[in-house]
């Protein structure tokens, strides 16, 4: 299986809604690329991004979202 390199450069990059400015482990995504996410580390935003297949990014957050506690 190769690799294939995606051209981020022109990704818009928002963060996640559980960041709290504090400095945290928090992440950002890019929404625009169609049947990917890319995922990277807010605090390394020049580093390394990870993409995941659209589907497989959409059932972890849904993952995350049924086991969060309440209020969270």
């Amino acid at each position: 299986m190769g690799t294939k390199r995606i051209d981020l450069s022109t990704a818009v990059w928002r963060k996640s809604s559980y960041t709290s400015g504090e400095g945290g482990n928090c992440v950002e995504v890019a929404d625009d690329f169609p049947g990917i996410v890319p995922v990277r580390d807010t605090k390394d935003p020049h580093g390394p991004a990870i993409v995941f297949p659209a589907a497989a990014w959409s059932s972890f957050v849904t993952a995350v979202k049924d086991t969060a506690p309440p209020g969270t």
